[in-house]
């Protein structure tokens, strides 16, 4: 099934150091959601989910508020068209 939604989300905060990027990956796998997470050099977290636009939507109200220990102080979103991603990596 193509997927319905991309969206590429920039987190700023607290959020390197606090496993943003295991937690997003395995809450993105776990709803069938393509895509990556990495760790930015200004100690932002970038991410990009593609899938269902549920599930896609679910991962982007979930980087407002991160893992336990993360203080979110910012989430930039650009919804772009789906790009056929498969699979989710740690970058």
């Amino acid at each position: 099934m193509p997927a319905e939604a991309r969206a590429r989300v920039v987190v700023s905060g607290r959020v390197q150091g606090v496993f943003f990027r295991d937690e997003t990956r395995r809450r993105a796998r776990s709803l069938g959601v393509a895509g990556w997470v990495a760790n930015r050099r200004d100690g932002s977290v970038e991410a990009v989910f593609e899938g269902p636009r549920e599930a896609v939507e679910s991962m982007v109200r979930w980087c407002g508020r991160g893992p336990s220990g993360a203080r979110v102080d910012d989430v930039q979103t650009a919804w772009e068209d789906p790009r056929g991603d498969e699979g989710f990596v740690v970058r």
